[in-house]
């Protein structure tokens, strides 16, 4: 097991001396980061490190993260499965499954499954995911709206499964958010604009937004460096694949970023997908996700918090090196509070 079998106490550095050439502001500062609460972790599978993405999944809970999702892409649900079984208290979930890739009565015997041996732990985020992405695999999907209210309500009348877990929809815009709120139990954004947030968020009604039981999460590309260039560089490679995507820029055309989405479009008509993280402009790429030295990443993070999101889930990735070493950047920005 690659991670120290020995929780350390947390220091407490609420009223921790100055450093020398440490100016008073900075101290202030230090200070407000160590009350940021713990977020959540985005997790997937990858081959060949599928046992140590289990260890690494026991680690996230021994250092009392608020909780795991697992992404799209490899099987959420089956690693879900796994978490259920090797890990005891750490809440988790799929962030999301796709609703059209399995009948809605094996997912439901599913997911009440991990339900049951999680100890009520898990919660199950679906969604219709993309066109291209289910076109790639053959299928043809309805209208987002309407198949999602139809999976739901096929999933709820499911018989002799046992107990269902909280029900998460995946929304970006407002319509499906609002849909949220009618008819599941939260939901999950992906690589949303902070600055757009509360205005998503709008569509739910007061006693939603206000209930502490209905799960509010958002899917962060994160990459810890102090070079902030090479941690933005890795951050445009991951949301290259989400420029392709048409509900996306319609969203980020929403969130207000019309003229760069038009531009994207432009290089996409013309057959210039490699000038896409060009086109990914500095305050696009700030207010989607977070990079660069610890200080402005936890800054970011609070920011998040502030503009109304519950549970951020930040997803990790490396300027030097791959998925585990990104995971140990991630856990030593917490450890430095």
């Amino acid at each position: 097991m690659p991670w120290p079998a020995v929780r350390l106490p947390r220091v407490d550095r609420s009223t921790r001396p100055r450093r020398r050439n440490e100016s008073e502001n900075d101290v202030e500062d230090a200070e407000r980061r160590t009350s940021i609460p713990l977020p959540a972790l985005g997790l997937a599978a990858v081959p060949k490190r599928k046992r140590a993405t289990l260890e690494l999944a026991q680690e996230i809970e021994r250092r009392e993260f608020a909780g795991i999702y697992c992404a799209s892409f490899g099987d959420a649900m089956g690693l879900s499965h796994s978490l259920a079984h090797v890990t005891s208290r750490i809440p988790f979930g799929t962030a999301i499954a796709n609703l059209y890739m399995r009948h809605v009565t094996d997912y439901a015997a599913s997911a009440a499954m991990i339900q049951e041996l999680s100890g009520g732990r898990f919660r199950f985020g679906v969604g219709v995911s993309h066109g291209p992405l289910n076109r790639r695999v053959g299928i043809e999907a309805g209208k987002p709206l309407s198949d999602t209210r139809a999976f739901v309500e096929k999933l709820r009348r499911v018989e002799r499964v046992g107990e269902l877990p909280p029900i998460v929809l995946a929304g970006l815009r407002k319509k499906m958010v609002a849909l949220s709120a009618e008819i599941a139990e939260g939901v999950v954004f992906a690589n949303a604009a902070r600055s757009h947030l509360p205005e998503s968020l709008s569509a739910l009604p007061a006693r939603r937004r206000d209930d502490p039981a209905f799960f509010i999460g958002n899917m962060i590309p994160t990459c810890i460096c102090e070079d902030i260039e090479a941690a933005a560089a890795v951050n445009r490679r991951t949301l290259t694949l989400y420029l392709g995507l048409p509900n996306y820029r319609n969203y980020w055309k929403e969130a207000g970023y019309v003229e760069e989405m038009e531009a994207v479009e432009r290089a996409l008509d013309a057959g210039q997908r490699d000038r896409l993280p060009d086109l990914m402009t500095d305050a696009w790429l700030s207010d989607c996700s977070l990079f660069g030295p610890p200080a402005r990443v936890l800054d970011g993070l609070e920011a998040w918090y502030a503009a109304g999101l519950r549970t951020p889930i930040l997803v990790p990735a490396s300027a030097v090196g791959n998925q585990m070493k990104a995971f140990e950047e991630c856990f030593g920005l917490f450890d430095s509070l």
